[in-house]
């Protein structure tokens, strides 16, 4: 399970006035984008764009703001609500192609640039949110809603807008509302400044080899990619690695090379945490205490309660009660694993005590033996493309659509591809843009997000973007298993993005509540390795052979091993997550102690760290915060959903439509559970899932 990365579109910026020498029609955001299907033209924007289009931005949905406030009529849901849902095209504009760009391909400027942007971009959302004369209005509408005759979709939209409002501060009195702007405008910085620090211990990190005798265990094509990383780098004749997953986690699984193994993991873990230019440590124990303030201010005991007030758990309780419960699960099947290990390295005769560093290399070596399988085996018949086209034709089966590629459609980088995507009526649904390969200027992971929303009959520029292992020479980019599930999961969040039929951009896509939002994802992770779905697109890369039955069994009898590690390092973390957004106090917090506690009272296994450590946790500065647990409650989701398919068939054409129809359809337009109910026909179940995860 990956990262979702979401662009937030931040409602934000100075209250200055606009003034710039650029020309209206030479920066392409200050008009809709004059292209083809309404596509950003990369080839044509530049980093002098981007300042004063915010800016411009900014007074354009201030005189929108306006102009609600002024209004003369009754306030009603069309010249209010969704008066507002419409009040920033041009913001919406550039923020979606901005902060995508510092994501996916950011540079020194860029980053400069946010930073410059982030306090001027919270203060314009303070003051919308803040805005007594326009609460007025939305709470007028807001306090009528029962007699307004409103369909479903118009009310979600409706206590999403009042709500918004409320857990912004609205309400507050004067001096705690001056109090939350400036603990706003500091959130927004040290966020920023947590997630460049990540981005540098990536970048800054690099283990050169020099000796052959130092690459024992690693297959071929893994010797080939870091050659060529080092030749780029400058380094020929060497060998390099980075802290990128398609470089870090082979050499952790197939390295001979214990004291080098060990230096990568802990480089890895210990990102944000050298006290350097990067260190995160302070800036986390800053986010953690403002974020406890903030949430006094609005009337709760803690940040975690605020943020799951509004969210299908509710409440931390809900949350620790759901996560210690699989934890009982959990661990003692890793400890299982650990033992199993340890016994796998007794018999080497080294004496040496299983660390977590050993981890992926003895699994490895554990599933060649128990299974006969090694990746190298599998590798050969996941060349990305053929994945990809499986990923759609698994869409094409399930919901009739098609994509196909586009070849002059302006992209930001050589790697970026387009495709453009129609209904089985020959309809467009969208544009989808997929970005599959590491880089320097790209944050690690993997996650969807939107260039333009769907809202009523436009259609949204949906995007997947990811790093994965990177074509070698002649050999093209091979995929782990790991990273199949990863690509077909993010092309789930794409399919929730771009089958979104809603009236409303405040309700569209993927705008709905955090432990939800996984969902779509995590079930199109389930056809990745079904037998049929393999067969489609599965085929040897250089002979065109499909995949034998042979591998296809080995694959799934190895389904549920080492799911001990996998579910108790994401439970680790998730548990971390809630610890520190539990607090209700943050006095003299030293983070790295906290997390060292946290985990001994859990009795974490030192074999296993949990997935993210606090300095380097990227999803809790990002949407994640209070949220990381999202992804095993959608799990349970998922599972349970996946059910509905096998009883009647993977493609089943009823169970499809029903899936579409009141999921990928729907966007936030109802509540999560009603619309899950309406799929299934009843509240999900634990033991799909225990039992996918091997542990029931």
């Amino acid at each position: 399970m990956l990262t979702l990365k979401r662009t937030v579109i931040i409602l934000a910026a100075s209250c200055m006035m606009y003034s710039c020498a650029t020309k209206t029609e030479s920066n392409p955001f200050f008009t809709e984008f004059q292209t083809e299907y309404g596509v950003p033209p990369f080839d044509k924007i530049k980093l002098e764009h981007y300042e004063p289009a915010f800016l411009k931005g900014v007074e354009e949905q201030n005189q929108q703001i306006k102009a609600i406030i002024e209004n003369a009529d009754a306030p009603t849901f069309d010249n209010t609500i969704v008066a507002l849902d419409n009040s920033s095209p041009m913001l919406s504009r550039v923020s979606a192609v901005f902060f995508n760009m510092t994501d996916a391909e950011t540079t020194d400027s860029l980053t400069a640039l946010s930073i410059k942007l982030a306090p001027m971009l919270s203060e314009h959302s303070d003051n919308i949110s803040l805005n007594q004369e326009l609460f007025k209005k939305v709470d007028a509408v807001y306090q009528q809603k029962g007699a307004l005759n409103l369909t479903t979709e118009q009310q979600r939209l409706l206590d999403k807008t009042y709500k918004s409002f409320v857990r912004s501060g609205a309400n507050l009195n004067a001096d705690k509302q001056a109090r939350l702007r400036e603990i706003n405008k500091e959130l927004s910085t040290l966020g920023l400044t947590f997630s460049n620090n990540i981005l540098n211990e990536n970048n800054d990190f690099k283990l050169f080899i020099d000796r052959e005798a130092d690459l024992e265990g690693l297959p071929e094509s893994v010797r080939q990619s870091a050659a060529e990383e080092a030749k780029a780098a400058g380094q020929p004749s060497k060998w390099m690695f980075t802290l990128h997953n398609a470089s870090r986690l082979p050499f952790l699984q197939y390295s001979a090379n214990r004291p080098l193994r060990e230096k990568l993991y802990n480089a890895y873990i210990n990102r944000g945490n050298n006290d350097n230019k990067n260190n995160n440590k302070q800036i986390i124990t800053q986010v953690v205490s403002l974020r406890l303030e903030k949430a006094n201010l609005l009337g709760f005991d803690c940040y975690s309660n605020f943020v799951l007030d509004e969210t299908m758990a509710k409440n931390s309780d809900t949350v620790m009660s759901f996560l210690n419960n699989l934890w009982a699960y959990a661990l003692p099947k890793a400890k299982a694993e650990a033992a199993e290990l340890q016994t796998l390295m007794d018999k080497e005769g080294k004496g040496e005590k299983l660390e977590a560093w050993d981890w992926w290399y003895y699994t490895e070596k554990l599933r060649k033996e128990k299974f006969n399988l090694d990746e190298e085996q599998t590798k050969p018949y996941f060349k990305l493309e053929n994945v990809r086209e499986g990923a759609f034709a698994v869409a094409n089966k399930l919901y009739g659509i098609t994509l196909t590629k586009l070849t002059d459609i302006p992209t930001y980088h050589p790697d970026v591809e387009v495709f453009e995507v129609k209904d089985a009526d020959g309809s467009q649904l969208g544009i989808f843009y997929v970005d599959y390969f590491p880089r320097p200027g790209k944050s690690g992971g993997a996650w969807m997000s939107n260039y333009r929303e769907q809202q009523g009959d436009i259609r949204p520029l949906v995007c997947n973007v990811g790093s994965f292992t990177k074509p070698v020479g002649d050999t093209p980019s091979l995929l782990t298993m790991d990273e199949v599930e990863t690509l077909f999961h993010e092309f789930g969040h794409g399919l929730h993005g771009l089958l979104t039929k809603c009236t409303y951009k405040g309700v569209s896509g993927t705008s709905v509540v955090r432990d939800f939002v996984e969902l779509p994802s995590q079930i199109n992770e389930h056809w990745a390795t079904e037998p049929e779905v393999l067969k489609m697109y599965a085929k040897h890369y250089q002979t065109g052979e499909v995949i034998p039955d042979s591998l296809i069994t080995k694959i799934l009898n190895q389904k549920t091993f080492n799911q001990g590690f996998m579910t108790t390092e994401l439970l680790a973390a998730a548990i971390l997550d809630m610890n520190l957004h539990n607090l209700k106090e943050v006095k003299d917090l030293d983070v790295v102690a906290f997390e060292k506690e946290a985990m001994n009272r859990l009795g974490l296994i030192s074999a296993i760290a949990p997935r993210y450590r606090t300095t380097y946790f990227n999803h809790i500065i990002g949407g994640y915060a209070a949220g990381y647990y999202s992804y095993l409650w959608a799990n349970v989701l998922d599972n349970d959903a996946f059910e509905a398919f096998r009883e009647k068939g993977i493609f089943d054409q009823e169970t499809a439509n029903r899936f579409r129809r009141n999921v990928l359809e729907k966007g936030d337009s109802e509540e999560p559970m009603t619309l899950y109910k309406n799929f299934r026909g009843a509240e999900p179940q634990l033991e799909p899932m225990l039992k996918n995860r091997g542990m029931k």
